[in-house]
Order: structure tokens, then C-alpha cells, then sequence
């Protein structure tokens, strides 16, 4: 690991930078993130006759349980009667990905590799825009710190995928199929029931709604140039030209598009 969280400035933490919204968000992460150990336990099953990567796959999982390690800390500073353990045992008893899977849901470990891709592109861009959009200096840290993790994380599966692609040799529609699949998934059960899990009292659980409570605190946080961070990312895992005529004008459709929906969700009333 390049970080611990000894490394961190706990002391600059400022409690009268800390936004409410973005408290709640966090703590939703620091769920999503701590949950590593999970994904490694899937991965290295996709992946059972390959050490070299299982070998990777399992440092990465270290490095994901630390992100949440050190977001759950930091919530803990801002909200004191945030209880992590209990919010993340109700969180892995009500969401729970295929750990005992044989094979990758998605046809081909090639085709997963794409989907690791997309998701660390994703979650660089995120805690970029994340980092930026903070006033607090300390979550303003642990945020880039991440960011770089994610990014180097990109760099990693990527490079596992070229090996992968030379063996089972799935063409370029197929990994711009995965990969718009894995960017639809962006909303499904898993940061919404993170975000119920990490904030709700004595309520039931209602996907939509909660789907809608974290969409509207974490879209607002994006920049037109962290869209196109991620979306150059993601044509590149896709096996598509990252810098094209095409990328440049799904970053601006997609801008506009996460936009409409953070002022869509959040005239909703998303109530928590």
C-alpha cells in the first residue's frame, strides 16, 4: 500500500467545513469500499488459474478496505454518533455480490476486466470531483489519496485486460457492450442500499427513493472535466479512441444528461 492512515492530517480536521450532504455521501462510500474483501473473493474465483492476478487482486482489496477505513474514520470525526460496524453489518446482510461465482457474469474474464475498468474510472473520477467539491481539508486529503489509488487501480486492471484480450480475443462491441452495461449498473441496488444502510434509522427499504437521496448529493459534485475524465477512460477500455471526435461529444451529452438528472432527483425531494 503507498498510504496509511497514519499518513493522513488527522489534526487539520476543521468540524465547521463539514457539509451535511456530503457527510452522507461519504459514509455511503465507506461502505462500498470496506466491502473489498467480497470482490477479491469473487475475483479470484473468476480468475482460479491465474496467481499472478489473484496475487493483485488480493492487494487491491487491502487497498479498497483501507479507502473505507479511512472515509469511515473521517465520518466518524464529523458525526461522533456515526456507529461504522453496526452501519456495515446492516449493510453486507442486505446487499451481497456473487462470491461464490465459478464465472464472471460477464461471459468472459475479459469481459470483466472492462467492467473492473469502468468501475475505477468511475470511482477516480468521482472522488476528483469529491475532493474538489469539499471545503473540509482532511476528507479534501483522504479524497485525492483515493483518486490516485483508483486511477493506478485503472492502470492495473487495464493492463491484465491486454493480456486477456490476446487469449480470448472479444471483439470491440462486446467490450462496449460490458462496459455501457457496468455504467447502468451505477444505479442499482449497491449505492443505494450503501446509502440506506449508512443513514437511515428505523425505516424500510425502498430502492427508488434511496436511489434518489444519493444521486441528488453526489451528482452535484461533478465538473464538465472530471465527465470527461471518466468518459476517456471508459473508451479506452472499450477499445474506442479516448480522445476522439466521439468521446468529446459523449462527455458533453453525458455532462448535460448527469445534470438534468442531479436537478431531476433533487427536485423529487430526496428527503435524507
Amino acid at each position: 500500500m503507498r498510504w496509511t492512515l497514519s499518513d493522513i492530517p488527522w489534526s487539520e480536521f476543521d468540524p465547521s467545513k463539514v457539509d451535511a450532504d456530503i457527510l452522507k455521501i461519504v459514509k455511503a462510500a465507506s461502505m462500498v469500499e470496506y466491502n473489498g474483501a467480497d470482490y477479491a473473493a469473487y475475483l479470484c474465483n473468476v480468475f482460479a488459474a491465474d496467481p499472478q492476478f489473484q496475487a493483485a487482486a488480493k492487494n487491491w482489496a487491502q487497498e479498497e478496505i483501507q479507502h473505507g477505513a479511512a472515509l469511515a474514520e473521517w465520518a466518524r470525526r464529523a458525526d461522533p454518533s456515526f456507529d461504522f460496524d453496526a452501519r456495515f453489518r446492516r449493510f453486507v446482510e442486505g446487499y451481497r455480490i456473487p462470491v461464490e461465482a465459478e464465472h464472471s457474469v460477464r461471459g468472459s474474464r475479459a469481459g470483466e476486466l472492462v467492467a473492473r475498468c469502468i468501475v475505477e474510472a468511475g470511482t477516480s473520477s468521482y472522488y476528483t470531483a469529491l475532493a474538489e467539491a469539499t471545503h473540509e481539508p482532511v476528507l479534501k486529503h483522504i479524497c485525492r489519496r483515493i483518486a490516485a489509488d483508483e486511477l493506478r487501480h485503472y492502470k492495473l486492471f487495464y493492463g491484465h485486460l491486454k493480456r486477456y484480450l490476446v487469449k480470448e480475443r472479444i471483439g470491440r462491441l462486446r467490450r462496449f457492450l460490458v462496459a455501457a452495461g457496468r455504467i447502468g449498473e451505477s444505479e442499482d441496488d449497491e449505492l443505494a442500499y450503501a446509502y440506506y444502510a449508512a443513514n437511515a434509522e428505523n425505516e424500510p427499504y425502498d430502492r427508488k427513493r434511496w436511489a434518489r437521496a444519493y444521486l441528488s448529493r453526489a451528482f452535484v459534485c461533478y465538473r464538465p472535466d472530471h465527465v470527461r475524465r471518466a468518459v476517456a477512460m471508459t473508451f479506452k477500455a472499450a477499445g474506442l479512441k479516448p480522445h476522439g471526435r466521439l468521446a468529446r461529444w459523449t462527455s458533453a451529452v453525458s455532462y448535460r444528461l448527469l445534470r438534468m438528472r442531479a436537478g431531476n432527483v433533487g427536485s423529487l425531494g430526496a428527503a435524507r
